[in-house]
């Protein structure tokens, strides 16, 4: 979609609007009752919203692609994620305020929590602090075995760095 399209459709006004997306909330039916996490949680706050509100779907792609969070992010803004394809690295990178330049690699990661087996039991790491992951990175930088990045930082469970 062209910025010129979108120009055309906007229209002054005073009133406010709050654009809520729950991004990843979708959830698979469990086991024990057949019911996802959304449809088993005690949700008041979300009911009033639904309820008082206007509540849609939104395919930001394509019927039958999986978005991944880069491309359906930009294209809620409206952007054609197919003609600019960015990943969550870039967008990490660019949220923290790294200057990237062409030719840089950016990548992001989450710490997670693993058990004994080595199974993943926290995706998030039970939400680590700031400082507590800024810890963590600095320890992964000093035993990678692969070039440091030129830059390197952190917020809550998630990392981003970029090589040049």
């Amino acid at each position: 979609m062209e910025l010129d399209f979108i120009r055309a459709l906007l229209r002054p006004s005073d009133s406010k609007i709050i654009l809520l997306i729950l991004d990843g909330l979708g959830g698979l039916p469990r086991q024990s009752d057949g019911l996802t996490e959304l449809e088993a949680a005690y949700t008041p706050n979300l009911d009033r919203l639904a309820a008082e509100g206007v509540c849609g779907l939104h395919q930001p792609i394509a019927p039958g692609v999986t978005p991944g969070s880069g491309p359906a992010h930009l294209a809620v803004f409206g952007y054609d994620p197919v003609k600019f394809q960015v990943g969550r690295g870039v967008l990490s990178a660019l949220g923290i305020d790294f200057e990237l330049k062409s030719g840089d690699v950016a990548a992001r990661g989450n710490f997670c929590t693993i058990d004994s087996a080595g199974l993943v039991t926290d995706r998030r790491a039970g939400r680590i602090p700031t400082e507590k992951n800024r810890e963590l990175c600095a320890m992964l930088k000093k035993k990678a075995d692969c070039p440091a990045p030129n830059s390197s930082s952190s917020r809550r469970r998630s990392t981003a760095s970029c090589w040049r």
